[in-house]
């Protein structure tokens, strides 16, 4: 009888469930699920579809910032997308998407593994803290430009200079160390973090607010439409934090093309 009653009294109906483990559920909840390596692989692969898709628009972009030095002296979408079209044809669009492809994928890979640590870390006790959110943003931005910036600059200069420039990506990476040094591929690091970081703060901060909030307006079918609230989400997120970045971006541009195609060079990143 006195066993039986010790028994009842320490018995804890967790016990009794064997699939109840405490630390999955905390594990889960902070990263909706996935694991370290699976935000870096998803991440990676995001990152690659996202700039395949976007690349012409890029190319345009690219052309437009560095316009002043360049021969393309139109302001306009359009003006420089038909003078591209017209010069070299669509192929002049897609210059330079191996370079795009070879830095990509393991920044965006850094960038959302490093995101999802810092704010498991930084969120602990708020889950929905936008300072967490921010700060990391900010620190993945950091990691992530140190991996990408050497081929974002291979990637612009071949987006900028026809065939008789560069002949491709290996070309490019060895006659700028030749004619420059190494440090000619982290000349627009400083400009990069600086829009990046607020870039990012922005971004995620938005994001997962908006995120949030989007999933709180019809929680009964939150699975069914996630990939509508992350699309949504996003997409707020990343017109608002583009908005507040751009002028730095074309700074970016300049730093990374300077001596192509005529652009100006610069001594130091302020200039």
């Amino acid at each position: 009888m006195a066993t039986d009653a010790a028994a009842t009294k320490f018995q804890n109906p967790a016990d009794f469930r064997p699939d109840f483990h405490p630390e999955k559920i905390s594990s889960t909840t902070t990263y909706d699920g996935l694991h370290f390596w699976q935000y870096m692989i998803s991440g990676s692969i995001a990152g690659l579809v996202e700039h395949m898709a976007m690349f012409p628009v890029d190319t345009v972009k690219t052309h437009m910032q560095a316009i002043g030095s360049c021969p393309i002296k139109s302001v306009s979408v359009t003006h420089v997308l038909n003078s591209l079209l017209k010069s070299e044809g669509p192929a002049a669009l897609y210059r330079g998407i191996a370079a795009m492809a070879l830095g990509a994928g393991p920044a965006h890979a850094v960038h959302f593994s490093f995101y999802e640590v810092c704010k498991k870390h930084l969120s602990r006790d708020n889950p929905n803290s936008s300072i967490a959110h921010a700060v990391s943003g900010v620190c993945a931005t950091v990691a992530s430009d140190a991996v990408f910036t050497p081929m974002d600059m291979v990637k612009q200069r071949l987006q900028l200079g026809s065939d008789s420039v560069y002949k491709g990506v290996w070309d490019c990476v060895k006659r700028v160390v030749r004619e420059e040094g190494f440090g000619a591929f982290y000349a627009s690091y400083r400009t990069t973090v600086l829009m990046n970081a607020p870039f990012t703060a922005v971004y995620f901060t938005i994001y997962e607010a908006a995120k949030k909030g989007l999933m709180e307006i019809s929680p009964d079918s939150v699975n069914d439409e996630r990939w509508v609230v992350h699309a949504t989400a996003g997409a707020a997120a990343g017109a608002l934090a583009a908005a507040v970045t751009t002028p730095l971006d074309v700074v970016k541009t300049q730093l990374q093309c300077q001596g192509v195609c005529g652009c100006d060079r610069f001594k130091r990143w302020f200039d």
